[in-house]
């Protein structure tokens, strides 16, 4: 009998983030659910307000939407905080759907990371619009904000 194929061990908080991005621009609900946690209280909230708790919820609904579309985003990182078993991202997303070069957003998306055997794994994803008057420019000294 074939093992199953065991999730990559992510040695950073920005490790995981990667490898959820790039499978997000590929479109691969199962690398982009390799990310996550396989914590039962693992939760997803989409941009149109859909809230989302467990991995198989959350699995489905990237299934779903990569059924039907095809996703190009930029994200920019505006802060960060961490210590030893948690590290929380402030990112804003833009996001292109098709080819069309008319951009979706931006969104304001935070991701929180949790460290633990299997090394850093994505607990929680909050995804939603910007306001009307959201500038461009994230403003952050762009600095980290690690605590150890």
């Amino acid at each position: 009998m074939p093992n199953p194929k065991r999730p990559s061990l992510y040695t950073t908080p920005e490790d995981a983030e990667a490898a959820f991005y790039e499978a997000l621009q590929k479109g691969d609900a199962d690398a982009l659910i390799a990310v996550w946690s396989e914590d039962e209280e693992v939760v997803c909230v989409h941009p149109t307000g859909t809230q989302l708790v467990g991995l198989e919820l959350i699995r489905e609904s990237w299934r779903s939407i990569f059924s039907t579309t095809r996703l190009r985003l930029s994200s920019a990182l505006v802060t960060r905080w961490q210590d030893m078993l948690l590290a929380i991202h402030h990112l804003v997303e833009t996001v292109f759907i098709g080819d069309s070069q008319t951009p979706h957003g931006p969104l304001f998306v935070t991701h929180v990371y949790s460290r633990g055997a299997h090394g850093w794994r994505l607990v929680s994803r909050h995804a939603s619009a910007a306001s009307e008057n959201h500038e461009s420019e994230p403003k952050s000294d762009g600095a980290s904000r690690i605590l150890h």
